[in-house]
């Protein structure tokens, strides 16, 4: 499909690209001028299928051009083919078949994004930001009226979003709350170390209180539903928030009564030898305490 200056890319036209049979009208573009898309949400990994890709433009060249617009500041923006490029650049070639597209930002990122979500391995972050990205494009483009909610547009284009991907809309929202954990939680949820329901209800913890939940897992303890329930119920201050946190995720009752006191190192040394560490200190304290605890038979 040729487009005239100026002229707009329908949302529909990405089909009409893909199913372009021959490289005809492509450009061949040195590698080193195509960057990536901007906050591009999908990574490209180095794995089997890479190999095999390698292998197929070794032998055959790449047969289906890449999608790209040019840069103000130079080069060219790839829209769709950040694999083929990797892959390119294995394969020891220098430039690639290049689609040069007239795109707003909205239609670009609807192509870029279409371009991979239907890909059979996708990591739940990638598809969270790539709906996310999706979603906030359609929104731009006036689905709904001046007088709507923004909430109202973010729901029919989340609904638009689903309905291109073959999920529900309440799913397409499911995933963009995702975006809202912290890298490290988001990290567990694509390894499967944290199911995707839960990492749903982690997202609407405000982050301090999700970075004890991280801490809480690495320690190896395991997070149940009733916690995550009764964690989105915290109110109050942050510190007090902070403490519920605790409270819920260690199981700290109200009848248990912390008793803290201090003493000062100078007080504490005179017990000791000389160059004695804290460290070192403290572990002959707790041992004197549990065999007084066991003498006094606590």
């Amino acid at each position: 499909m040729k487009t005239r200056p100026g002229q707009k890319v329908k949302l529909t036209s990405y089909d009409e690209l893909l199913a372009v049979p021959t490289i005809e009208g492509a450009m061949d573009i040195p590698l080193d001028q195509l960057h990536e898309f901007k906050n591009h949400p999908f990574h490209v990994v180095d794995d089997a299928a890479m190999d095999e890709l390698v292998e197929s433009i070794k032998k055959n060249g790449i047969l289906s051009p890449a999608i790209a617009r040019k840069r103000p500041e130079g080069g060219y923006e790839l829209i769709s083919g950040h694999r083929r490029k990797h892959a390119a650049e294995l394969a020891g070639l220098e430039k690639m078949p290049v689609f040069v597209k007239e795109l707003s930002d909205d239609e670009a990122t609807i192509i870029m994004v279409d371009a991979n979500i239907q890909r059979e391995e996708i990591l739940p972050s990638e598809r969270a930001f790539a709906f996310k990205m999706k979603m906030e494009a359609l929104s731009h483009q006036g689905i709904a009226s001046e007088s709507t909610s923004r909430h109202h547009v973010e729901k029919l284009s989340c609904d638009k979003v689903g309905e291109q991907s073959g999920v529900s809309g309440r799913q397409v929202q499911r995933y963009i709350r995702l975006t809202e954990l912290i890298p490290e939680l988001l990290e567990l949820v694509d390894n499967k170390k944290i199911s995707f329901v839960n990492g749903v209800e982690l997202s609407f913890l405000s982050k301090n209180i999700q970075c004890i939940v991280l801490e809480y897992i690495r320690k190896g303890k395991k997070l149940v539903k009733d916690k995550l329930v009764r964690l989105r119920k915290i109110e109050g201050t942050e510190e007090e928030q902070i403490e519920s946190a605790n409270a819920i995720l260690y199981e700290v009752t109200g009848t248990v009564k912390q008793v803290y006191f201090s003493l000062t190192e100078t007080q504490i040394a005179s017990y000791f030898p000389q160059g004695y560490s804290m460290q070192q200190m403290e572990e002959v304290i707790l041992t004197l305490l549990d065999q007084w605890s066991r003498e006094q038979g606590v």
